[in-house]
């Protein structure tokens, strides 16, 4: 009968049997004990590799910087000649009030005389009733014949009075003999008659209130019915002969120009070009004046000296380009040509950069930052005195200055197809604190920029 043994306690060695050897229990037990603390260790050893491997970077050795691309232009040497721009407002050069010159009831109104209407010089604009002035050329002309009466029989008796003393053998008679001063007397009246003819006849002219030059009408302020006194205010009126723009002129623009102070052109041939410029109908208009004179003072508020340029003929041999008249309160550009600068260094305006900074790049794609002497600029381009030598590639692209570093590859601004400079892609060993300093120093050069 066998016999088994319990489990003394839980979680102890299983029961053995006692028909078991026990030398075999004895082996088990002891290679249990070897191998449990054997794995154990290997499981942790290799769960401890396995975390320090996952944390280990690979760290590369090299890497491949791209060359970054960007516009740019080459800076020439060349002559340029400097310009003003300034503005203006256009104006007739001649703008009265129309008035009569004699009084009475306006009977015609020409349909010429309404605002924006247009005339010719010695056009009827407005006439007024003459029935009066007629009348007066009429008692005019009868007291011209009434003194040429008189002075006809002065002169008779005259030379009757003469026969007379020559028949009673006077010798020497005297001139109130011969009634010389009644017949000078007639003769003043007669002149005196003439003259009141010729004023009779004047007023009845002025009945007829004509276009004193080819114009426009501004506004009317009488019409047909109307009772006017001489000096009566009938509208205003504007030659379209010649037109004059006011051009504001700062010391700097002085400098610029061939225009001394007190200017006055001899001739329209020889008065500098100014261009003007203007937007009319969705188009820019153009027309070509010239500055006959400067102003003879300086303006108190603005502290500039105005230059008058003047337009012959707007309505007709002076239109612009596209036939477009310069109507008066236009306000328009000015183009002036000044100095002539000879050898300067001339690149795209959009090279400069504030703080007068030009970014030059080499033949190996490798910017440089360079501070340069600008005499003047215009939109279109910046002049230099140095700074930068004629050839070398300059930057026209918005670039950050902190990429300057960076190797650039250079496109023509005005053909992207071709290149300025073609960087081929570099690569350049680096390592984790060189990343970390580059990365520092482009922060650095960014803040300073924005300083």
């Amino acid at each position: 009968m066998t016999k088994e043994i319990g489990m003394d306690k839980v979680g102890e060695t299983p029961a053995l049997r006692v028909d078991e050897p026990i030398e075999q229990v004895s082996a088990l037990r002891v290679l249990m004990m070897i191998l449990v603390p054997v794995l154990i260790i290997a499981v942790f050893w290799l769960a401890m590799k396995a975390i320090v491997g996952s944390n280990d970077k690979e760290q590369p050795k090299d890497r491949t910087v791209r060359a970054f691309g960007v516009e740019g232009d080459y800076a020439v040497s060349d002559n340029f000649v400097q310009t003003v721009l300034t503005t203006g407002e256009a104006r007739p050069r001649t703008e009265i009030d129309l008035v009569p010159e004699v009084g009475g009831k306006v009977v015609y109104v020409s349909p010429k005389f309404i605002q924006g209407g247009i005339f010719k010089k010695g056009e009827t604009l407005i006439r007024i009733d003459d029935s009066d002035y007629k009348v007066a050329v009429i008692r005019a002309e009868s007291g011209v014949a009434q003194a040429e009466q008189a002075l006809a029989r002065e002169i008779a008796e005259g030379e009757i009075a003469r026969r007379d003393l020559e028949e009673l053998g006077v010798g020497d008679p005297t001139a109130l003999a011969l009634r010389t001063p009644q017949r000078q007397q007639a003769e003043a009246a007669l002149q005196a008659a003439n003259a009141e003819l010729e004023s009779a006849k004047l007023q009845l002219t002025r009945t007829y209130v004509k276009a004193p030059f080819n114009g426009r009408v501004t506004n009317k302020t009488s019409d047909i019915g109307q009772f006017v006194s001489p000096g009566f205010r009938l509208g205003r009126i504007f030659s379209t002969d010649v037109f004059e723009v006011r051009l504001p002129l700062n010391d700097p623009d002085l400098a610029k120009l061939k225009l001394p102070i007190a200017f006055v052109a001899d001739s329209w041939e020889t008065a500098p070009v100014a261009t003007l410029r203007a937007q009319v109908a969705g188009e820019t208009q153009i027309w070509e004046s010239r500055i006959m004179r400067t102003d003879s003072r300086y303006d108190p508020q603005t502290r500039s000296l105005f230059a008058i340029a003047e337009i012959h003929d707007p309505y007709g041999k002076g239109l612009s380009q596209n036939a477009m008249p310069l109507a008066p309160g236009l306000s328009v550009s000015a183009e002036m040509e000044g100095k002539t600068l000879e050898s300067v260094i001339i690149l795209p305006r959009a090279a400069l950069r504030e703080r007068d900074k030009v970014y030059v790049v080499d033949k190996e794609g490798q910017g440089e930052i360079r501070r340069v002497d600008v005499i003047t600029t215009t939109p279109e381009y910046a002049v230099l005195k140095d700074g930068v030598s004629a050839g070398e590639v300059v930057i026209v692209s918005p670039m950050e200055e902190s990429r300057i570093r960076r190797p650039l590859k250079v496109t023509d601004v005005n053909d992207s197809k071709v290149y300025l400079i073609d960087t081929p892609d570099q690569i350049i060993p680096v390592d984790s604190e060189d990343d970390e300093k580059d990365d520092d120093d482009g922060d650095a050069t960014e803040k300073e920029t924005e300083e």
